[in-house]
């Protein structure tokens, strides 16, 4: 009965931090749905890559490769660039998923963008088993890509869609997410550190090829500048100054 109520707790905490994700996933997984649909690939294909691959642009680029020529090399190497922010993420949450025992392989497997920015950032109350809170929260964000695909998959096959514009409901995601983490912290200073190194970045390397250099560069400015950083944001929440 306590087992059951620890896993229940945490199922209810982790439930309203993802309904903006439901949202952004919803949107953008129907989008994906009508494009398996639409370039030749069943609903089968749409359930079996979103559950599977569950790498948002990539599973994207995942159906071009698929029609394309057969190059396992050139595959590997587009995955790599793609995703790789997800090597930093995974380094940042090393120390964040210790103790998760079983629930370790599938908090790795299924930490998109978005269940990273909760996890990472998220003020788990004492009574709630951290790894649990954690669990759901991956789950949940993987449900509504996986319901998204399939429901999408569904309509493409006898609705019409024009999908120009859709992909904009990701970024929109991610500024309600950064605003809303920015008004919980009473120190801005990491935030501040992220949108200068990533501003510079993209002007030094352009558009297409600036996210693993800012991603290398806030890393390491992150990890110098950690324990002032920590001091400070104590210092602040100590004395109450915003």
């Amino acid at each position: 009965m306590r087992d059951k109520t620890v896993v229940l707790q945490a199922f209810r905490a982790a439930f309203p931090v993802t309904v903006p994700i439901l949202a952004g996933f919803m949107f953008l997984g129907i989008a994906y749905g009508v494009f398996m649909n639409v370039s030749g690939f069943g609903t089968g294909w749409a359930f079996l890559m979103s559950l599977l691959i569950f790498a948002g642009s990539m599973e994207f680029v995942a159906v071009g490769l698929l029609l394309g020529p057969f190059n396992p090399l050139g595959a590997l190497l587009l995955t790599l660039m793609v995703n790789a922010r997800h090597l930093f993420y995974g380094i940042s949450m090393l120390e964040k998923y210790k103790g998760t025992g079983w629930k370790k392989p599938y908090l790795i497997f299924g930490m998109c963008d978005e269940s990273f920015s909760i996890n990472y950032s998220a003020r788990i109350p004492s009574h709630i088993d951290r790894g649990w809170y954690q669990f759901f929260v991956t789950l949940l964000n993987h449900s509504y890509w996986v319901a998204g695909a399939m429901i999408g998959s569904v309509l493409g096959s006898f609705v019409a869609f024009d999908l120009q514009g859709l992909e904009f409901v990701m970024t929109a995601l991610f500024v309600v997410i950064f605003v809303e983490q920015w008004m919980k912290e009473k120190v801005h200073d990491s935030a501040l550190l992220g949108i200068g190194i990533s501003v510079l970045s993209l002007i030094v390397f352009g558009a297409d090829k600036f996210i693993v250099p800012a991603m290398i560069a806030i890393l390491a400015v992150l990890t110098l500048t950690r324990k002032a950083l920590e001091r400070k944001t104590a210092e602040a929440e100590g004395g109450g100054r915003v």
